[in-house]
């Protein structure tokens, strides 16, 4: 006859595997090339643990804002009702001062919960927990609406802790990974000043001296003077050439700072408050944590160059920008509303002209296709598709 099931045991075997779930979880995030990215895994994962249906995690800066701020379970809609990130005042300016964990039943009924903008969901029980450095406190992490009924209890507290700490890990990690990658920037930035230098900046110097010579053979010895306006122009050609070879294996800063996602987000967003065409962004799963940089700029340059030529070119209402990771693959969607074009009978001269040929390039560079789908009066999409 089997022994009775010891309910301790088993209740600390099930807390065991809970907290090294957490633990592999948390610690897992530090693949991620950004802040960003592991401060978004970090409270997905803590919601989802947790059963809470809102969760919020905030990385406070020096001027009384949040230098980073994401959450869970808020649309981007409701984002853009809400309006701008929070700034450290009610109950997270007071975690971030206190640095203690704060259980609520109510977070309404606290004397340090101040107010909400008017399209912020409605929060009632309330677990927050600063994510602390030592005696930092580099951020503060909270959870509310339980969806269990009775809200947060003491062990819902001690997980979220554990959780604030391997965050804690995984922000300083990612934060010096960053940070790592921008003094090999820098050096690689050095280096491409010095081949300016060395190759460029040489070949201009010579050009000008010929464009002199051209200048003052012009009325004495017309002949030479052509021969030496032809050396110009040959040398300027070549000089463009060897600028456009050192330009194209510069890494955008902002790879470095944002990762591939948020640098297109934030590419997107600047153009729709630049411009009174609507440009909105939409990501469909993110990128891989290991996608090679020759990819990242490829990708992002190409965006770029799309969203150029919608907004200087096609009088486009919307534009649309989709990334999306599907099996084996990078997907990157340009799409306007606008004038369009015959993409059928593009000519030489018109596929330089609307940069074409260098997005082609860039896709070809990398082991990708790109496609231009377009009509007169119908709009037009650029599809980039890249290994993932």
């Amino acid at each position: 006859m089997p022994e009775p099931a010891d309910p301790v045991a088993a209740s600390a075997r099930d807390r065991d595997a809970v907290l090294h779930a957490v633990s592999s979880a948390v610690l897992a995030v530090t693949r991620h090339l950004s802040v960003r990215e592991v401060l978004q895994v970090i409270v997905r994962s803590a919601a989802r643990l947790l059963d809470a249906k809102y969760a919020a995690l905030g990385v406070p800066d020096d001027d009384g804002a949040f230098a980073e701020f994401v959450a869970e379970g808020i649309s981007d809609e409701q984002w853009a009702a809400i309006g701008p990130t929070p700034r450290q005042h009610g109950m997270l300016g007071a975690m971030l001062r206190e640095g203690t964990p704060v259980r609520l039943a109510d977070i309404r009924r606290d004397p340090r919960f101040e107010w909400w903008p008017k399209a912020h969901p409605i929060l009632k029980d309330f677990l927050g927990v600063p994510i602390m450095d030592g005696g930092t406190v580099l951020g503060i992490i909270f959870l509310s609406n339980k969806r269990t009924p009775g809200g947060f209890g003491e062990a819902d507290e001690e997980l979220l802790t554990l959780f604030a700490a391997h965050a804690a890990i995984a922000i300083t990690n990612a934060r010096l990974y960053e940070r790592g990658r921008e003094l090999t920037v820098v050096e690689e930035r050095t280096r491409m000043a010095r081949e300016l230098h060395d190759a460029v900046s040489q070949k201009l110097f010579s050009l000008r001296l010929t464009a002199r010579a051209a200048a003052a053979l012009a009325r004495t010895d017309p002949e030479r003077a052509a021969e030496a306006i032809e050396r110009v122009e040959r040398m300027a050609g070549e000089a463009l050439t060897e600028l456009r070879a050192v330009i194209v294996e510069l890494r955008p800063a902002e790879l470095d700072r944002h990762g591939l996602l948020e640098s297109l987000r934030k590419q997107a967003a600047l153009l729709d408050r630049l411009h009174p065409t609507t440009v909105a962004f939409l990501a469909e799963g993110e990128p891989p944590g290991d996608l090679a940089p020759e990819i990242e700029v490829a990708v992002l340059r190409v965006a770029q160059e799309a969203l150029h030529n919608a907004v200087r070119h096609a009088g486009a209402a919307r534009i649309d920008v989709r990334l999306a990771h599907r099996e084996a693959a990078l997907v990157l969607e340009v799409t306007d509303d606008g004038a369009g074009f015959d993409s059928a009978g593009l000519n030489g001269a018109g596929v330089r002209g609307l940069g074409l040929l260098s997005m082609s390039d860039r896709a070809q560079a990398v082991g990708g296709t790109l496609s231009v789908s377009s009509a007169t009066g119908r709009g037009t999409t650029v599809r980039l598709e890249v290994p993932a």
